[in-house]
């Protein structure tokens, strides 16, 4: 479990280094955005790497890992939306952005612990493919509660599907840094 955390926490650094960035160019416009709209950016980015897992090839340059990075930062701003709400003007500095989007990496992170308790790090016998059509499936849900203005009989709410994605994202990630 050492080498678990210590690879899941160099990645949240790679994400966090670029939304730091970010959000020092961009400041906070994302907070701006509803729920739904975080879930279609999502949805594009793990769509895209699906195309390129089948095509082989990118056309535009940018690889699988930059959208992945996206797909964790993205969520981890959903579950920020989710909990602080929506605003008409971006309400935080970077620094609080990225105080509330780190605090979210790290819900999904002790998440992560738990479960691997439970799954035996299942997860480390997966194909990347595998991972992504997971985040898809995730986001497929997602999106059926929103449609259901967020009302579920039996299932888990939004959040707990956003912070399945983070740890999904964080998991391909390593998993193609070993040679998956």
């Amino acid at each position: 479990m050492d080498k678990t955390l210590q690879q899941y926490d160099a990645v949240l650094d790679e994400c966090m280094a670029l939304f730091s960035k970010k959000a020092h160019d961009y400041g906070t416009a994302w907070r701006i955005l509803r729920v739904p709209s975080l879930t279609d950016q999502i949805f594009i980015k793990a769509q895209r790497i699906r195309t390129l897992q089948t095509v082989g090839e990118s056309k535009v340059g940018e690889g699988i890992r930059p959208e992945l990075i996206g797909i964790i930062n993205y969520a981890a701003m959903a579950l920020v939306q989710l909990e602080l709400g929506v605003v008409d003007q971006p309400d935080h500095s970077a620094e609080q952005a990225v105080k509330h989007v780190k605090a979210q990496m790290h819900h999904a992170r002790d998440l992560m612990q738990r479960k691997n308790h439970d799954y035996g790090e299942a997860w480390r016998s997966m194909r990347v493919s595998s991972l992504v059509d997971l985040i898809l499936m995730k986001l497929l849900r997602i999106k059926q509660i929103e449609d259901n203005a967020g009302a579920t009989l039996v299932s888990e709410g939004i959040d707990a599907n956003f912070l399945d994605i983070v740890n999904y994202g964080v998991f391909a990630m390593i998993r193609m840094e070993e040679g998956a």
